[in-house]
């Protein structure tokens, strides 16, 4: 009797949940309708007199890309490391506000209003490192900043989002942007989880390298959705492997981290097994409506990025762990799924200032908190909280016009394995 009655009810539960996906698909497909995302547009144009200029050194697991022009790197996997130097034209500063990334309808853009591309240069290894080299000589400070962008992002969106992060930072660093192989998609979640897992040694390989080089006297992290996953692997292996981190290592900041609380939790146990002189700041907000929808498609597991500092066990798991938070639920933001806090101009500001006084993000926490309208609670700064809503996937998630890693030609031409 009860297995007569119980198969009915597993059924109709099966159908709610794929009732619930493909409610969550439809929404960002509607959504995604009134929205463009660059693909192709690293083309080369322009500058204005008053124009401002990111110079990224840029590392990548992505495959090349030979056609359509204007990609560099799309969505599939590449056999090694690969590497770039693009310079970003961001328009003069009264035309733009700080935290906006402004894209041409048409490349190359008009510099006065668009980003623009001023360079965008394929390098080998021995390139990558001279270019490196002359860049960290001139950098006051001999600091670096790495940015590792989340699921879902294109080539072009992370080349123009870490460009807006460090000239709104405004910051003196030697930028490096690491891009992995993301799908493009929302529907590519588990192929974009897989590519962070994927490119794992990769950025291992980076940061050993950074953390040798004698040039280079910090180094400072800056992770995005399920890029902190990928960082926090990466931490963790490093870790293992040299029994510590290295003291050159300073900040890890993650912002709106997709990580399973639980698996945080072994990660960070990991890493403190050895030395560790970095200090871990985490940026969280329980109406991150993209990590509602990362918390249904891993079946209601918490997200790191979106659970409250306050509440047990989390509280607790993060004091042990000496991991300081910035909780930015209620912080107003352009982004309709509020997951793009992190690169506001409040916050990045913030951040920004804070490094250039050299000191860790711990070190100046209450004055960052201050700069952001919140307040400090012992270890876990905390900011008057909305309950996140019901999951709405918006246009930054999807398009459903492009499969990217789908059309992605991959180049011939020479991938760096490490």
């Amino acid at each position: 009797m009860w297995r007569w009655f119980r198969a009915p009810v597993e059924r109709m539960a099966a159908r709610r949940r794929g009732a619930g996906v493909l409610c969550v698909i439809g929404l960002a497909a509607i959504a995604a309708g009134c929205s463009s995302r660059p693909y192709g547009s690293l083309i080369v144009g322009s500058t204005a007199p008053n124009a401002n200029q990111v110079d990224l050194l840029v590392a990548t697991t992505r495959a090349p890309v030979v056609e359509p022009p204007g990609v560099m790197f799309g969505g599939s996997r590449g056999r090694g490391l690969d590497f770039a130097d693009i310079v970003v034209s961001i328009p003069p500063d009264g035309a733009r506000q700080p935290g906006e990334v402004q894209l041409a309808s048409s490349p190359p853009g008009d510099p006065e209003r668009d980003f623009v591309i001023l360079r965008a240069d394929r390098m080998d290894l021995a390139q990558a490192k001279a270019n490196f080299d002359a860049r960290i000589r001139r950098t006051p400070g001999r600091g670096v900043l790495i940015f590792v962008h989340g699921f879902n992002t294109r080539f072009e969106e992370a080349v123009y989002r870490f460009a807006q992060i460090v000239h709104d930072a405004r910051v003196n660093v030697a930028p490096v942007l690491f891009t992995w192989p993301s799908g493009g998609a929302v529907t590519d979640y588990v192929y974009d989880r897989d590519s962070a897992v994927y490119s794992r040694d990769a950025l291992e390989t980076v940061l050993q390298a950074l953390a040798k080089d004698p040039s280079v006297d910090s180094i400072s992290i800056l992770a995005h959705s399920m890029g902190s996953y990928l960082v926090v692997e990466a931490l963790r292996q490093m870790s293992i492997r040299d029994r510590g981190l290295s003291p050159k290592i300073r900040d890890v900041m993650m912002a709106s981290p997709d990580i399973d609380v639980d698996v945080f939790r072994r990660q960070i146990a990991e890493i403190d097994a050895g030395p560790r002189p970095a200090q871990f700041t985490l940026f969280v907000s329980r109406d991150d409506r993209a990590l509602g929808l990362s918390s249904f498609l891993a079946r209601d597991s918490t997200r790191l990025g979106a659970l409250d500092p306050t509440k047990e066990p989390y509280r607790s798991i993060l004091e042990q762990g000496r991991v300081h938070v910035i909780d930015l639920t209620g912080l107003a933001s352009n982004d309709i799924t509020n997951h793009g806090k992190f690169a506001s101009g409040d916050v990045v500001g913030a951040i920004g200032e804070r490094l250039a006084e050299g000191q860790t993000l711990t070190e100046a926490k209450a004055g960052l908190v201050e700069s952001l309208g919140t307040f400090t609670g012992g270890a876990i700064g905390v900011a008057a909280g909305v309950a996140t809503g019901a999951v709405v996937a918006p246009a930054q998630i999807v398009d459903p016009t492009t499969r990217e890693r789908s059309v992605d030609t991959a180049a011939e031409a020479t991938s760096l394995s490490q």
